[in-house]
């Protein structure tokens, strides 16, 4: 099976049913894959090849869907950049994977004019939305307006080029050497991870599920992926900027399923919630930072007749285990056991299986598993090591350490390197120490994860000046945050007169994160 068949079965079994709200736009299945089949053969039309990369930076936005799905009915490989993405990693970003297609906004054309000469893979260059984009300057690219595009375009569905072992998407993560790297997810990656959420959320076509988080962000591709799966309703939102609208929308829409991270929960549970009637919310979930007691506790009482799904994954195999809403109570701290169709366990570091009460980092087998990262191959055999079965699989080794109790839950101890993991996202200190280290004033960065019980870990920042510069650290967050996505810009800025050093003169970054456990 192939991605693009969860939206065709859904179009085929439910043609007038409301498939995606997002603000004032609602789209039926039937038009959502007609507007999609008219989108394959507009890059078909432009040359698109077998495996063509095509490359969507847009915010939420129906766009954001077409542009996933009619890039795989046109046998392409998509990939959604994040909207706050800025232009040296956007570039870095398209050249790595050789991405021949963007498919951005009119609005965004403006904000990226300086990226033409320095894209020489890219081709063709679609426009949608609002905004007189026929003059936009795009270099030697080719310039395609959608909306009368897809007005012209034949919406008869291509034949297919692709089976389920081909690659379907490249989503990029941070990398230890401070360089994104994309996770190639194959057809088959995407179709049994979804099979497996969806199976144990107990999906329906009655389902009506709210997004407020990226596209860009796996956790909220996968509500767009899992709704078209099961012929469910998507409510597409732009983020949690205006909480209360966002609760109307739910109370309006008579949304069911509600998944959030601890932030989203922290700003929920600020409002008054009890002036809304939300009878026809049937489940919450929850990734990235485990949510704090306290949350629970008030989500729990707030919703009542709300189940909450506690949950663990990486952008390497999507989710590994989901803690059952009856064992909330029992196991707070846990993150569950194993999803459907998947077989997790913790090893020492000579690969040994450990038992019960031992640390070690978890492994994951299934065949929601990464194919690898892109052009990587160093770092691909880090991840994916033979399994030792008696034939040969890859496994994939986490990064993360774990314990699990006598029933086989599991409990994230740290991790083994020094990404850190934050807001559901990994973020390479190095990447923000780049950044930190062009800004003329410091003379030495070092960035550290710390605790954060909303964030999972934050991103603390210490720095030193140059002699006689003068600099504080609302100056640095401003700097950091012309240069990164938002969820890369640290939370704090200390700026010191040293830094901590190990016995070879590197930055003690062990020290620094002591010291911020401290506080």
């Amino acid at each position: 099976m192939q991605v693009e068949e969860f939206l065709e079965q859904s179009a085929g079994r439910y043609p007038d049913k409301t498939a995606l709200i997002c603000g004032n736009e609602r789209l039926t299945y039937a038009t959502i894959e007609a507007r999609c089949n008219q989108l394959a053969n507009i890059l078909l039309s432009a040359g698109l090849d077998r495996w063509g990369r095509v490359a969507i930076y847009t915010e939420n936005s129906p766009e954001t869907a077409l542009g996933i799905f009619g890039t795989l009915k046109a046998g392409g490989v998509f990939l959604v950049i994040n909207p706050t993405t800025k232009i040296e990693k956007l570039a870095y970003i398209l050249n790595n994977c050789r991405a021949s297609v963007l498919i951005t906004t009119s609005k965004k054309l403006k904000e990226i004019g300086g990226l033409w000469p320095r894209t020489p893979y890219l081709r063709t260059v679609i426009a949608a939305g609002a905004g007189d984009a026929s003059t936009a300057d795009v270099g030697d690219k080719k310039l395609i307006l959608l909306e009368p595009a897809l007005a012209a375009a034949s919406p008869k569905r291509p034949a297919k080029r692709c089976i389920d072992v081909d690659l379907a998407a490249l989503i990029y993560t941070s990398g230890s050497t401070g360089k994104p790297k994309g996770v190639m997810v194959t057809h088959l990656n995407i179709v049994s991870a979804a099979m497996s959420i969806t199976t144990y959320l107990e999906n329906t076509p009655d389902d009506i599920i709210i997004n407020l988080l990226p596209l860009a962000f796996d956790y909220g591709l996968y509500q767009l992926l899992m709704a078209f799966k099961v012929g469910a309703t998507l409510v597409l939102e732009r983020g949690f900027t205006y909480p209360f609208a966002v609760i109307e929308t739910m109370q309006r829409e008579r949304v069911t399923g509600l998944p959030l991270v601890p932030t989203i929960s922290s700003l929920l549970l600020q409002m008054d919630l009890g002036q809304y009637q939300l009878p026809h919310l049937r489940y919450i979930t929850n990734t990235a930072a485990a949510l704090p007691t306290e949350h629970i506790r008030k989500l729990r009482t707030v919703f009542p007749h709300v189940k909450i799904f506690s949950m663990y994954g990486l952008t390497e195999c999507k989710r590994v285990s989901y803690l059952p809403p009856e064992q909330l109570d029992i196991r707070p701290r846990s993150v569950g056991r194993g999803m459907p169709n998947e077989e997790v366990y913790i090893v020492d570091q000579a690969g040994k299986r450990l038992g019960s009460g031992e640390t070690g980092e978890l492994v994951v087998r299934g065949a929601n598993v990464m194919k690898g990262y892109w052009e990587l191959p160093e770092e691909t055999s880090k991840m994916l090591r033979d399994g030792g079965f008696p034939w040969p699989e890859k496994v994939l080794y986490t990064g993360d350490l774990f314990t699990s109790d006598e029933e086989g839950y599991l409990y994230w101890m740290g991790r083994k390197d020094d990404i850190i993991k934050t807001r559901g996202e990994k973020v390479s200190p190095r990447e923000v120490e780049d950044v930190l280290y062009s800004m003329p004033e410091i003379s030495d960065a070092a960035v550290v994860g710390v605790p954060d019980q909303l964030l999972g870990s934050a991103i603390k920042a210490f720095v030193t000046l140059k002699p006689g510069a003068t600099l504080n650290e609302q100056d640095v967050l401003r700097y950091c945050k012309d240069r990164l996505e938002d969820f890369m810009v640290p939370k704090a800025v200390e700026i010191r007169a040293t830094l901590p050093a190990t016995s070879t003169g590197k930055i003690s970054k062990r020290a620094l994160v002591l010291d911020g456990e401290a506080e």
